[in-house]
């Protein structure tokens, strides 16, 4: 019986990678600075400041095919068919960071948004390195997905209503995941979003990291393995970000309940917390979105984090749900995380305010 299941398990992962060998590619599109639409840009409430507004919205649309999950592709087309009619009616986000984008389904729907400019993240054969020759605790099984390969990119995608440039993709080392994570190429991308009129573009950073029971690896090698993957991110990030461009970081960072997962992470990477921000009365965020408990960070796997730069401030204004059941479906256990963002800056060109 064993010998059987493992040979059907060997057939399936045989199966699933023929079939991503056949998907189609990931939608890119390319908007120039001249097609650019205008963000509205108002005066600051100081004598020399600007302001205007961004919103974010973080949406993990598992987007998975089959053998792993089958009969999504209606509800992906409800994703793609409500964000192009938010589109057409002027009240889309101005960012979507999706993640999960692995089957054809879940690619279209992201085309089918309607945004004019759209990145990808790292895809199956982007090249992976080792970030350590370390083992991680325990031992390797193929059978879980651990072999060696990716079978998929990472799932991730930028979508924008302004250009985007400055792309840089990181996948997270071979020695950085744990159990069926591993069949995916799992990482981090990060592009410039340029807002005509705002002074330095706006650094995005999507993620996905890797699952914690849904890995089927046990306990101490994922978290041993989201671990190296929160050292890689930060490594990452420092070598590219431009102090001078404020910084988002959204995507679905599988920390939900985890003590050790959270404060490693943080340990690595200190940026701002959206929960944590807007949760305090004197930040005059305006919070429409059900939170329980003091930590609401720990409910959620889907966070946005931020830091402001020397030339443009950037804080949490308004968070709210996408895609919970109310003005959208609910058609995934994960809702839409949407941030709206104030961005100031001086008029002179001098430090932000």
């Amino acid at each position: 019986m064993i010998s059987w299941l493992r040979r059907l398990s060997g057939l399936l992962l045989l199966l699933l990678a023929g079939a991503s060998a056949c998907a189609p590619p990931p939608p890119m599109r390319t908007l120039s600075h001249a097609e650019a639409p205008a963000p509205r840009i108002v005066p600051a409430d100081a004598p020399g400041e600007m302001r205007t507004t961004l919103s974010v919205l973080t949406y993990n649309i598992e987007g998975l095919g089959w053998p792993a999950r089958k009969g999504r592709a209606g509800k992906l087309r409800e994703i793609g068919r409500h964000l192009a009619a938010l589109r057409r009616g002027g009240i889309a986000p101005d960012v979507v960071m999706f993640q999960e984008m692995f089957s054809g389904a879940a690619k279209r729907a992201v085309a089918d948004s309607a945004y004019p400019a759209i990145v990808a993240g790292p895809r199956r054969l982007t090249f992976v390195g080792r970030a350590t020759d370390e083992p991680l605790p325990g031992r390797s099984r193929y059978r879980r997905g651990e072999l060696g390969l990716k079978l998929l990119g990472s799932g991730l995608a930028i979508a924008a209503r302004y250009p985007l440039d400055g792309i840089e993709l990181h996948p997270y080392g071979l020695r950085s995941c744990a159990g069926l994570d591993c069949l995916a190429n799992k990482g981090i991308v990060r592009a410039l979003l340029h807002l005509p009129g705002v002074p330095v573009p706006v650094e995005l950073y999507d993620t996905h990291m890797n699952a914690q029971g849904a890995s089927r690896a046990p306990e101490p090698r994922a978290l041993a393995a989201h671990m190296r993957q929160s050292r890689e991110a930060a490594g990452f990030i420092a070598g590219v970000h431009d102090p001078a461009y404020p910084l988002i970081f959204g995507g679905d960072f599988n920390m939900r309940w985890s003590e050790e997962r959270f404060a490693d992470f943080s340990r690595y990477l200190p940026l701002e917390i959206v929960h944590r921000w807007c949760i305090d009365p004197a930040h005059g965020c305006d919070v429409r979105m059900s939170w329980d408990g003091d930590e609401p960070w720990m409910d959620t796997q889907d966070l946005q984090l931020f830091r402001s730069s020397s030339k443009v401030r950037i804080r949490p204004i308004r968070v709210e749900a996408m895609f919970d059941g109310g003005d959208a479906p609910q058609l995934f256990d994960h809702d839409g995380f949407l941030v709206t963002y104030e961005l100031r800056w001086r008029t002179d060109g001098g430090l932000a305010p």
